[in-house]
């Protein structure tokens, strides 16, 4: 038996793949009535969240952010000891850590976990799910965890979950924004969106071309200067601005890409690779 607390879609759709493949599910929610299609399939509701959680040794948790966790396990500490709960919820690292010490300090083992596709990819092969915590309890519930998505464990320290989920997050919503930016941009002179997008997709997959190089150069710290230097790059920033501002079309994004630029050439990377941006955007640690 695994319990699962929290059935917004993504909650419903992990019940959903694990009654496919034969393991009895506990639920339970705030909302009762979101437990009803899922109980339908053959989960069994939860009347409290004491009793969910009593009913597994596995605890799954898809819920907003991790202060929901609190509420709800709060009114189940007594049944915590010697359970595994695994927060599939999205937060920030340090909320991460804070939430795995409340955990350990009433007897139960915690695992956090992100998952990288929506809802309805959830047990495809394009899920893929990151997770953080003990090896020993990761370990005994791999198999069962891979049912959700591809399960990549990333070490010990409980908080790299959430910093990797957080990580290609920020890589997507700015993408998306970035996107939306862009076709304000070509409508701004009545050219339809579609006409664009061919161009935005090349141009998203080339991004591929650069990373590997730029990761290298992020770890050795050396951006050695070529034709795409921070100066030259600076340029088209501040193109970008402009062409924006005569199309009357939103500047807050645009401009945080040249105040990058723009910092780094006062820093001195003026000469340097692109890459130097890494820089000026780090936190002052090792």
């Amino acid at each position: 038996m695994i319990t699962l607390i929290g059935l917004g879609p993504m909650g419903q759709a992990m019940v959903r793949v694990l009654l496919e493949n034969g393991h009895g599910v506990t639920v339970w929610n705030r909302t009762a009535a979101r437990a009803d299609g899922v109980v339908a399939a053959g989960a069994v509701r939860a009347e409290t969240p004491a009793d969910a959680v009593s009913a597994s040794e596995l605890v799954l948790l898809s819920l907003t952010d991790y202060a929901a966790m609190y509420d709800i396990l709060g009114k189940a500490e007594d049944a915590l000891a010697g359970k595994v709960i695994v927060n599939l919820s999205s937060d920030t690292p340090e909320k991460t850590r804070e939430a795995a010490e409340w955990v350990e300090a009433r007897g139960a083992r915690f695992v956090a976990g992100g998952v990288m596709v929506p809802a309805e990819l959830v047990g495809k092969d394009e899920a893929y799910v990151f997770y953080s915590g003990p090896t020993d309890v990761f370990d005994k519930h791999r198999d069962t965890l891979a049912l959700i998505g591809r399960p990549d464990y990333l070490g010990e320290d409980v908080r790299l979950a959430q910093l990797f989920y957080q990580a290609q997050l920020d890589v997507f919503l700015t993408s998306l924004s970035v996107f939306m930016h862009a076709s304000a941009l070509v409508r701004s002179a009545g050219v339809p969106v579609e006409k664009f997008v061919p161009y935005a997709k090349d141009n998203f997959k080339m991004m591929d071309f650069y990373l590997d190089a730029a990761a290298e150069q992020i770890e050795k710290g050396e951006h050695p200067g070529d034709e795409a230097n921070v100066t030259m790059m600076g340029a088209t920033a501040d193109h970008i601005v402009e062409a924006s501002r005569d199309a009357g079309i939103d500047l807050v994004l645009p401009e945080a890409i040249k105040s990058h630029y723009d910092r780094a050439i006062a820093a001195g990377h003026g000469r340097s690779s692109w890459t130097s941006l890494f820089e000026i955007i780090k936190a002052d640690v090792k």
